[in-house]
Order: structure tokens, then sequence, then C-alpha cells
């Protein structure tokens, strides 16, 4: 039986030496231990309904797996149950996301073992770990790019896809079934909202952020 004050954690991650190493530092760790581990992300919330973890210890990005939608879940659903980030991606995006989403921290892969240990521990006090740039950088990522993004039309991030593949005028207008006058004026639009002046540039924002965004 697991003592009350003994932090338990989930640890998910699809790498075995990745899991190997987060073993080997928490068995060190007195108060923590390792209920369970997994690499597939369809196995992630039928264990937490059943291991009601205090810490799930997460990977950004594995197989069979939303992390956004993950997040969402534990904290609707266990909310008892701190989700803590452990990634090698360092996207605005993805840091933005699962600070709205309800994450408790957001930690990079090069973490030292100790400040990994404190930061389970903080994550099980209720003790949010997102530090003030982290939340600067969501912010601006959230008025620099999400923001823009949801101001383009449909229609207007049709187009934009079309450039960034590097399709022509003649054919965007013949593929989206408009003439190259109607095309124009979406283009015109697409600079404005971006705050962009000139094609090149829209083609690097999309390059650049459109990975972020669902089509």
């Amino acid at each position: 039986m697991t003592p009350p004050d003994e932090i338990t954690a989930l640890v998910a991650d699809d790498h075995p030496i990745v899991l190997e190493g987060i073993r080997s530092i928490l068995e060190k760790a007195s108060g923590i231990k390792i209920v369970g581990e997994v690499q597939d992300g369809n196995e992630i919330k039928p264990l937490i309904a059943k291991l009601r973890p205090r810490v799930l210890l997460l990977n950004l990005v594995m197989p069979n797996h939303n992390p956004i939608e993950l997040a969402k879940w534990v904290r609707e659903n266990y909310p008892d149950t701190a989700t803590l980030v452990l990634t090698g991606h360092h996207r605005d995006a993805y840091l933005a996301g699962m600070m709205d989403a309800g994450a408790t921290g957001y930690l990079d892969k090069t973490v030292e073992a100790e400040q990994l240990i404190n930061s389970i521990r903080l994550a099980a006090s209720g003790v949010n770990l997102f530090d003030e740039e982290q939340k600067m950088r969501a912010r601006t990522w959230y008025e620099e790019v999400e923001k823009k993004w949801n101001s383009l039309s449909e229609r207007e991030k049709q187009v934009l896809r079309l450039l960034v593949e590097g399709a022509s005028n003649q054919e965007i207008a013949s593929h989206l079934q408009i003439t190259v006058k109607t095309l124009d004026k979406h283009l015109e639009k697409i600079y404005r909202k971006l705050a962009l002046d000139s094609r090149p540039k829209a083609v690097l924002w999309g390059k650049e952020n459109m990975g972020d965004f669902p089509y």
C-alpha cells in the first residue's frame, strides 16, 4: 500500500531509454513512487483512471496521443492529478496549448535530476510551475500567431496554404474556382490581417506557423 504522503507518478514516454533514465532518477528520490509507465498514448487514460497518480509526467509527442486534449481530460476528470510536461519540443504553440489545457508545468528533457524531482514535488503540492518567461512566450504567441490566424476567413486560410505550397495565382484561382481578381482581394486581406506587406513574407509566416494549426 502506498503511504498517504508518498507522491505517485505515472510516466508516459515512447522512448525506452528516456523511461529508464527517469526511473533511475526517481528511484533515488525519497517520497516519490512510479506506479506506472506507458509508451503509447492509448494507455494513458485507462491507467490514470485506475491508478489515480498524483503526477502525470508526460512526453509531449508520442504515438496515439493528443497532449492538449489529454491535459484537458485530466483536468476535468481527475483534478487531483497534475500534468507535468517533460519534452524536447520547444515551439511556443505547444507551450501555450499545454498551459491553456491545464498542465502544471513544462520542462525541457535536459533538466537536471534535482530540478525534475523538485518539480514533481511542487506539482504534487499544487504549485503552478510555469515561469514568467514561459508565460510571456505564450502571450506573445497568442497575440502574434493565434489571433492573426483566427482572424483569417476559411477561404483566406485556403489561399495561404496554397501560397505556402508554392502555387501561382493562376493555379490558386483555378483550384478554388475563383477569378484572379477575387484572389487578389483575398491576398490583400491576408497581408493586412497578418500585418505583412508582401507575398514572400506571407509565405514565410505560413511556413513558420501554420504547422501549429489543424487543417
